[in-house]
């Protein structure tokens, strides 16, 4: 299935302003997306929130969570968003204005799930090492970075001006009869992260049993792994191969 057809969920991690979480809210109810997900939010500032004026029925279904892995729920697919600035990626940022022909190429994907950073630090390089792939809004070099409301509201108006775009088009006929019907091809769907998250357990207990991970750089280390896995593309067969590979490398350590 193609970028088109997809299930969003908006993800804010650690957000401190009920202003900015109500805006978001209000943002996607004004676009027609409902799946709202936040990231350990102060207290003060949920219960605050939950009746932001506008957006009721999104923020009533709205789910708090303790973690970036909870709150992405089913997603398969996972993008951030970060203006680049006062970091160092070693990958490309998608510009927000090209993201569509992008997601024109990720198939098998029926869920995703769109991460927005904290007003003051953005998402942390742990949260961006669990994305597919990061997008960034072309903004006035001058300027970079946007309220988090903004962005939000401005990533889910490209997201539903494609969406729209997608569900008007006509499907193809040939000499005036119906489109002929589509070849179904059986393959594995897309691993999610939580599956990717349980290979990642199973690899660093794997690398610890053999010395490979050093307490001191051990986290980092994590992080570049799951960076691996994640830009991989792995699907849920590939990913049950290589649990089992390393439950047999795990269960052969033990005993020699």
């Amino acid at each position: 299935m193609n970028g088109g057809n997809l299930s969003w969920r908006i993800v804010l991690a650690r957000p401190r302003n009920p202003l900015n979480i109500g805006a978001a809210a209000r943002a996607m109810a004004n676009f027609g997306f409902g799946e709202l997900a936040v990231v350990a939010p102060y207290d003060p500032v949920w219960q605050e929130v939950r009746s932001a004026i506008g957006a009721e029925r999104v923020m009533r279904s709205a789910r708090r969570a303790e973690s970036l892995k909870e709150a992405v729920g089913g997603a398969t697919l996972l993008l951030g968003t970060t203006s680049g600035e006062r970091r160092v990626l070693d990958r490309n940022l998608i510009p927000l204005d090209e993201l569509k022909e992008w997601l024109e190429r990720q198939r098998g994907h029926r869920k995703a799930a769109l991460l927005f950073g904290s007003e003051k630090t953005g998402l942390s390089n742990e949260d961006l090492s669990y994305c597919h792939a990061l997008v960034r809004i072309p903004t006035m070099l001058e300027c970079p970075s946007m309220n988090l409301g903004q962005a939000v509201a401005v990533c889910c108006f490209e997201l539903a001006r494609w969406r729209k775009k997608k569900a008007s088009e006509v499907p193809r006929r040939l000499n005036g009869s119906q489109a002929l019907p589509a070849v179904r091809i059986r393959i594995s769907p897309p691993a999610s992260l939580q599956s990717l998250e349980h290979l990642l357990e199973r690899a660093a207990s794997v690398l610890d049993k053999t010395g490979y991970l050093a307490p001191k750089g051990r986290a980092a280390t994590l992080i570049k792994l799951r960076r691996a896995l994640v830009e991989r593309g792995l699907s849920n067969h590939d990913a049950k191969i290589l649990g089992s590979i390393l439950a047999q490398v795990e269960w052969k350590l033990g005993n020699p």
